[in-house]
Protein backbone atom coordinates (compact mmCIF):
# COMPACT_ATOMS: atom_id res chain seq x y z
CA UNK A 1 0.00 0.00 0.00
CA UNK A 2 1.21 3.50 -0.83
CA UNK A 3 2.07 6.07 1.86
CA UNK A 4 -0.14 8.90 0.54
CA UNK A 5 -3.26 9.22 -1.54
CA UNK A 6 -4.33 12.18 -3.67
CA UNK A 7 -7.96 12.79 -4.52
CA UNK A 8 -9.90 15.46 -6.40
CA UNK A 9 -13.55 16.48 -6.17
CA UNK A 10 -15.06 16.02 -9.65
CA UNK A 11 -18.77 16.46 -8.90
CA UNK A 12 -20.80 18.85 -6.77
CA UNK A 13 -22.33 18.00 -3.39
CA UNK A 14 -25.53 19.90 -4.25
CA UNK A 15 -28.46 17.58 -3.64
CA UNK A 16 -26.43 15.16 -1.53
CA UNK A 17 -27.39 14.10 1.97
CA UNK A 18 -25.96 15.85 5.01
CA UNK A 19 -23.80 12.81 5.78
CA UNK A 20 -22.16 12.97 2.34
CA UNK A 21 -21.55 16.73 2.65
CA UNK A 22 -19.96 16.23 6.09
CA UNK A 23 -17.77 13.42 4.73
CA UNK A 24 -16.55 15.70 1.93
CA UNK A 25 -15.76 18.39 4.51
CA UNK A 26 -13.91 15.80 6.61
CA UNK A 27 -11.82 14.88 3.58
CA UNK A 28 -10.91 18.55 3.15
CA UNK A 29 -12.82 18.99 -0.10
CA UNK A 30 -14.67 22.29 -0.02
CA UNK A 31 -14.84 23.26 -3.71
CA UNK A 32 -15.05 21.65 -7.13
CA UNK A 33 -11.72 20.53 -8.66
CA UNK A 34 -9.98 20.88 -5.30
CA UNK A 35 -7.13 18.38 -4.88
CA UNK A 36 -5.95 17.09 -1.49
CA UNK A 37 -3.09 14.77 -0.54
CA UNK A 38 -3.41 12.84 2.71
CA UNK A 39 -1.81 9.91 4.47
CA UNK A 40 -3.26 6.64 3.21
CA UNK A 41 -5.14 5.29 6.25
CA UNK A 42 -8.16 2.98 6.59
CA UNK A 43 -10.22 5.93 7.84
CA UNK A 44 -9.51 8.05 4.75
CA UNK A 45 -10.08 5.02 2.49
CA UNK A 46 -13.48 4.43 4.11
CA UNK A 47 -14.54 8.05 3.64
CA UNK A 48 -13.41 7.98 0.00
CA UNK A 49 -15.36 4.77 -0.54
CA UNK A 50 -18.50 6.47 0.80
CA UNK A 51 -18.21 9.38 -1.66
CA UNK A 52 -16.60 7.55 -4.57
CA UNK A 53 -19.22 8.96 -6.97
CA UNK A 54 -18.00 12.52 -6.23
CA UNK A 55 -14.20 12.08 -6.18
CA UNK A 56 -11.38 10.78 -8.32
CA UNK A 57 -8.43 9.18 -6.53
CA UNK A 58 -4.77 8.87 -7.50
CA UNK A 59 -2.37 6.90 -5.30
CA UNK A 60 1.19 8.14 -4.79
CA UNK A 61 4.28 6.75 -3.09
Amino acid sequence: MKDTITYTQIKSCIGSTKAVRETMKGLGLLRMHMTVTRKNTPEVRGMLNKVQHLVQTLEEK
